[in-house]
This record gives structure tokens, C-alpha cells and sequence, in this order.
């Protein structure tokens, strides 16, 4: 189970960059706030674009496993390559359950040693990459050898529709009649561009539910399809995600992590500890390389949800915080430099491990005996698993005694259970954060203002005005030659 210590975010440890620890007591504000959203969540879940809270329950769970599982055995043992096709929230969550639960080595692994197909996930246009990834395919088992996983709700995003329209026209030239058997999609049940086209091409297809936008989709059969073929265990990872769910659902706040960390990120990002400086930028810095894109993960989620303009009442408010990931012990090398002696207008998030051993894939390295420098005989006969925990242990150290707040998230291990736990842990943590905010965690307008002005860079018809918005505003002036 996760556990989440922030004592290093209180007052007591880092002085008036701290929270006073009696904001948290019963019957206080903070305590009070965090039911009033509890209660409200309460009501509203299941609903609009809050079914993503029903992904890990019956009947949703049980209906996406079950047709997860048919496709997924259809083409268990006919494919070499898998490659997923998608952008935000179509991919990042794929990337990050193949990095935590799969080991690094995955993709170089003989198929013998594999749980399942190489897995490549598109989430760029970058030509170089694309290329480069297909020219892969093409080598480690040609096109027969390939699926295709294309991942788009409505099929009109520029990025994902541009790859579909390319992979497609290679499948076509290579396979002719046969293409469609190398294409699975996953778009809306009903409606929309994608969904006509499968409709009208037999594409076997998954459904992105109703009411579940892509950057908390991953739990949907948007990330469960590519963990399923890679051999993830995927009932397990839903286990997790409901087990938190219910721990998050807790009146009381000192018993519900995601009201916790939502509150002590909101506090500390809008207002500050007794000192009153607000800290906006928000680390999360896993000590475990697995877990370094779920950090990319979390980036999305709460950039875009929390990232508005306007409130719910329509006024200007500007709110939201950075997200900025980081690596422990890597960028004790490059960051913590600035963290420690730079403005102080940062939480940090660390992640530790407890358990290297155990796991998905779990192992620790022995460091041999015998070198006979006595500059470094304290690491002969330890290992690689507790350098890292004290790597960790001593930057909490450093940043307390710099008056930096700090959290840490605990891992026991590193399994689909615990997968599981964290992506629901932050998911339902953004909702707490949305509604203390005050500013709807669903939305994203502007981002659609970008993808307006690509369909008018790219002449879609109907999107004129926007290449000449586009044409208006950045031409001429400030050129250095």
C-alpha cells in the first residue's frame, strides 16, 4: 500500500515555508474544506466527466476487461511489433505502465523472453522518429509482423489522424485486403470521424467510455490494451486503483491521501506556509528510473487540469501550478543546486522504494568486496537498491535543512498493484484540487486554441481565419540574421 509522509511540509520542520500543523487538526478550515469536496465528489461521481471514478468498479471494469481480453487473445503470439498511435493522454499513460512494469531491456529481450510484442508508442509527428520507428517495424518482422494500435476519441486530432493516414497507406501498398487485420482502434463507441471509419473499414475496435477524457483514461481500454499484450498484469493494476479509491473517499482528511495531497499542494501553491510565499512549482522526483514517466504522467494531469484561465464564475484567475519531474539520485547532479539555493517557491514530491527485490521485475545489485580503496570500503558488501534509499533519504535531509517542503510518497514495491494505486491517487487528487481551486479540471481551451490554428495552418476547410490569425500575429520583426 502507499503511504504519503508530510511532516516536511509543516512549519515545525521548515519554519514559515511550512503549513502550520494545526490547520490539519479536526473541526479545522482545511479539514472542513476537504469534506465539504469529499462530499461533493460523493455526489457527482459516475457523472459527466467524472466516470472516470467508476473505472476500476463493476460493471465498467468488468466490461472493458472482457473485451480488453478478447481482442488481446485474438493477437496474442501473431504479432512481433506493437505500435501504438496517439498523442497526451492517447499515450503517455501506455509509456508509463510499459516503463514501471516492464523492464527497461523489454524491447532488446529474445520473444521467447518476452511477455509479449516489442511495444513503440508515436506520440510525435517528429518525422525522424516516426520514421525511424517504422523502418524498425519493417526490419524485426516487416508489416505482417506489426499491429497497429490506433488511439483517438474522435479521430480528428491532427497528430494521431496524420499517423493512422500514414501507417494505413504502408499497410494498404504491403497487404493489401489483409491491412485491416493489422489495425486495432480505440475511439468512441458512437459517434465521431474514427468510429465511421473502423465502421466502414471493419477495424476491430475498444471503446474510449463516454465521460473520460484522455489524460484520465489510462486505467480505460486506452492503457489497458497495450499493458495486457505486454503482459502486464491488469486485474492487479485495477485492484490497486480501487483500493485507493475507496481509501480516497474518506470523510476524514487525515485518512484520504488524495485530499491530503491535493490540500497540501493547493495550501502551499496559492498561499504559502505562515511566511505567506506561495510555491507554484511542483516536483515529483521518483528515486527508481521505472518510475520516472509516471512523472510524465503526472505532468499532463496536472498542467491540464488545473491550468484555467477563469473559474467556474466565469473570472479571471489564472490558476494552476507547474509540474516539473525529476530523477533521484541523477539530478541530485544537475537540479538540486537550484532546488536547494534558488527561490523557494518549490513542494517536492519524492517517491522511495522500499522493496527493489520484489515486484514486477524486481532485482538488486550486491556491490562486490575487495577493491581495497579505502576511499570507498563503506559501499563494499551493500548494495545498489540502499545507495539509492540513502541517496534519497539524504536529499529529503538537504531540502528540510534549506527549509524546502517535502513529501514522500512510499512504495513498498514497484507492481501493478501499486501502479494502480498511484494513478488513482493523483487522478482523484486533481479532482480535490479542481474543486479547492474553484476551476473545472476538465476542460482544456487552450489547448483547442492550438489545434484551431493547426487546422487553419494546414488549410482544413472552415479554419481560414485562423492562418490569418496565425499570419497576423507572428509575422515580421525581431529576426536575428
Amino acid at each position: 500500500m502507499l503511504t504519503i509522509e508530510y511532516a516536511n511540509c509543516l512549519s515545525d520542520r521548515v519554519g514559515d515555508h511550512g503549513i502550520d500543523p494545526g490547520r490539519f487538526g479536526a473541526g479545522s478550515e482545511a479539514a472542513r474544506v476537504a469534506r465539504a469536496c469529499t462530499e461533493r465528489l460523493a455526489k457527482t461521481r459516475g457523472t459527466g466527466w467524472e466516470r472516470w471514478r467508476n473505472l476500476a468498479r463493476d460493471p465498467m471494469r468488468g466490461e472493458h476487461l472482457a473485451a480488453v481480453r478478447v481482442i488481446a487473445d485474438e493477437c496474442r503470439g501473431k504479432y512481433e511489433n506493437l505500435v501504438v498511435l496517439g498523442i497526451g493522454g492517447s499515450a503517455l499513460g501506455n509509456i508509463a505502465l510499459q516503463a514501471a512494469l516492464n523492464p527497461p531491456t523489454y524491447n532488446l529481450l529474445d520473444d521467447a523472453d518476452r511477455a509479449g510484442p516489442r511495444l513503440f508508442v508515436l506520440d510525435n509527428v517528429d518525422p525522424m522518429h516516426v520514421d525511424a520507428v517504422l523502418d524498425a517495424c519493417e526490419r524485426l518482422g516487416g508489416a505482417s509482423g506489426t499491429l497497429f494500435n490506433v488511439v483517438s476519441k474522435s479521430g480528428e486530432t491532427a497528430e494521431t489522424a496524420a499517423q493512422f493516414m500514414v501507417i494505413r497507406d504502408r499497410l494498404r501498398q504491403r497487404l493489401g485486403d489483409e491491412a485491416g487485420e493489422h489495425i486495432v482502434a480505440i475511439t468512441d463507441p458512437a459517434k465521431g470521424t474514427m468510429r465511421a471509419i473502423c465502421d466502414r473499414e471493419g477495424y476491430r475496435t475498444l471503446p474510449v467510455p463516454d465521460g473520460v477524457g484522455g489524460r484520465f483514461s489510462v486505467l480505460s481500454p486506452v492503457g489497458l490494451f497495450s499493458a495486457a499484450m505486454c503482459g502486464i498484469d491488469i486485474e492487479a493494476l485495477l485492484d490497486g486503483a480501487d483500493a485507493m479509491d475507496k481509501r480516497c473517499s474518506e470523510v476524514e482528511l487525515g485518512k484520504n491521501p488524495a485530499a491530503m495531497l491535493a490540500t497540501l499542494l493547493v495550501e502551499l501553491g496559492t498561499r504559502g506556509g505562515r511566511g505567506g510565499q506561495a510555491k507554484p512549482n511542483h516536483v515529483l522526483m521518483p528515486y527508481s528510473n521505472g518510475l520516472y514517466l509516471l512523472a510524465d504522467w503526472f505532468r499532463q494531469l496536472w498542467a491540464e487540469s488545473l491550468g484555467k484561465r477563469v473559474d467556474t464564475a466565469g473570472r479571471e484567475v489564472f490558476a494552476g501550478f507547474t509540474p516539473i519531474k525529476a530523477l533521484g539520485a541523477t539530478d541530485q547532479h544537475s537540479q538540486v543546486q537550484l532546488y536547494r539555493e534558488g527561490p523557494n517557491d518549490k513542494v517536492f514530491g519524492l517517491m522511495e522504494v522500499g522493496d527493489f527485490t520484489t515486484g514486477a521485475w524486481g532485482r538488486d545489485v550486491a556491490i562486490p568486496t575487495g577493491l581495497g580503496v579505502e576511499a570507498t570500503a563503506y559501499l563494499e558488501g551493500r548494495t545498489l537498491g540502499a545507495l539509492l534509499s540513502a541517496e534519497k533519504r539524504a536529499t529529503e535531509y538537504a531540502l528540510v535543512e534549506s527549509l524546502r517542503p517535502n513529501f514522500t510518497i512510499r512504495w513498498p514495491r514497484i507492481d501493478a498493484r501499486t501502479v494502480g494505486e498511484f494513478v488513482m491517487l493523483w487522478q482523484v487528487a486533481t479532482a480535490y484540487a479542481g474543486l479547492m481551486l474553484n476551476v473545472d479540471a476538465y476542460d482544456q481551451p487552450a489547448v483547442e486554441t492550438g489545434k484551431r490554428a493547426t487546422f487553419g495552418l494546414m488549410g482544413r476547410a472552415g479554419f481560414e481565419e485562423w492562418k490569418q490569425k496565425v499570419d497576423g500575429a507572428l509575422g515580421g520583426g525581431g529576426r536575428v540574421v
